[in-house]
């Protein structure tokens, strides 16, 4: 058997990372370009980006054939006494993402590097214990998620967090429950950390079970490495590009999860915040023309 990648796109595409940002496109305008370039599937973005009362969101969606995918939220579950804050801030998202109907919250962890500044707040490393420790908080929230508000939590590997190389998904992988925690596999991320997509599709199939598609530029990835720049600077400099023009490759990408037994969203994301307002729109539409020719697709 073989499942279907559906696609669809998100506010990150649109240069947006906060709740609330003057430099940021506003929210009707994602709406009304996101829906113009041809997609009809979105993510929620920020909690607090889009509106937060349900009938309203609905409305506004509902009036350009639009529909959500998942929320999207961070978590600080690697610290000590961490877990009202981030159930705090999870539950929110958790809610507004129910209430639309979306089955899945997309996680991701919190920086050890301020993406902006790109100064270190933080270890980049866990300890052993912390590993155990950061697994079982993972476990408890997938479960509650799972049991208050009916979604499935996909962890989002990425840049400047604690789960961000190959070798740092396949521990998190192995300390976490597979049958609560499953990956938001960002192939961008992967990559710009130097991992394998395809790998971890291939060893991990039963664990994908939410797809961001994204490509990063190997000459500007390779700088910030060598600099030892911040996530945030990196962005600025065009670590994220448009495809086709990066890695990894993405008509392999799509064979390979067309190939899992699964129906997976695949969420297209360009990282360039802050961006002028007119430029997403024009990349939206040319990477949803390309992503269609390179594989099955709906």
């Amino acid at each position: 058997m073989s499942g279907a990648a559906m696609i669809g796109s998100a506010p990150d595409s649109w240069g947006v990372w906060f709740p609330d940002d003057p430099r940021q496109t506003p929210w009707e305008r994602f709406l009304d370009e996101v829906a113009a370039a041809g997609y009809t599937r979105i993510e929620l973005g920020p909690y607090g980006y889009l509106p937060t009362d349900p009938s309203r969101l609905r409305d506004e969606l509902d009036k350009r054939g639009l529909t959500v995918t998942a929320g999207t939220i961070f978590e600080h579950l690697h610290r000590a006494d961490s877990w009202d804050t981030t159930w705090k801030d999870v539950s929110a998202a958790a809610t507004l993402t129910a209430a639309m109907g979306a089955r899945h919250l997309v996680v991701i962890p919190e920086f050890w590097r301020d993406p902006q500044t790109g100064n270190v707040l933080e270890d980049a490393l866990l300890t052993d214990e912390h590993w155990v420790a950061y697994a079982a908080q993972m476990n408890r929230l997938a479960r509650r998620i799972r049991e208050e508000f009916g979604l499935q939590i996909q962890f989002h590997p990425h840049a400047d967090t604690h789960v961000d190389t190959h070798e740092n998904v396949e521990r998190f992988l192995h300390e976490t429950d597979p049958d609560l925690v499953s990956l938001c596999l960002d192939t961008g991320h992967i990559s710009y950390c130097g991992g394998d997509n395809l790998k971890l599709i291939g060893d991990h199939p039963e664990r994908i079970g939410y797809v961001h598609l994204k490509q990063v530029d190997p000459a500007v990835i390779a700088a910030v490495h060598e600099q030892g720049i911040g996530f945030g600077e990196a962005v600025r400099m065009g670590a994220m590009c448009e495809p086709p023009t990066g890695i990894p490759d993405m008509p392999p990408i799509l064979d390979a999860l067309a190939n899992l037994d699964a129906d997976i969203f695949t969420i297209v994301e360009q990282d360039m915040y802050p961006c002028p307002a007119d430029r997403p729109l024009p990349i939206a539409r040319r990477t949803l023309t390309y992503l269609q020719s390179c594989g099955p697709l709906r």
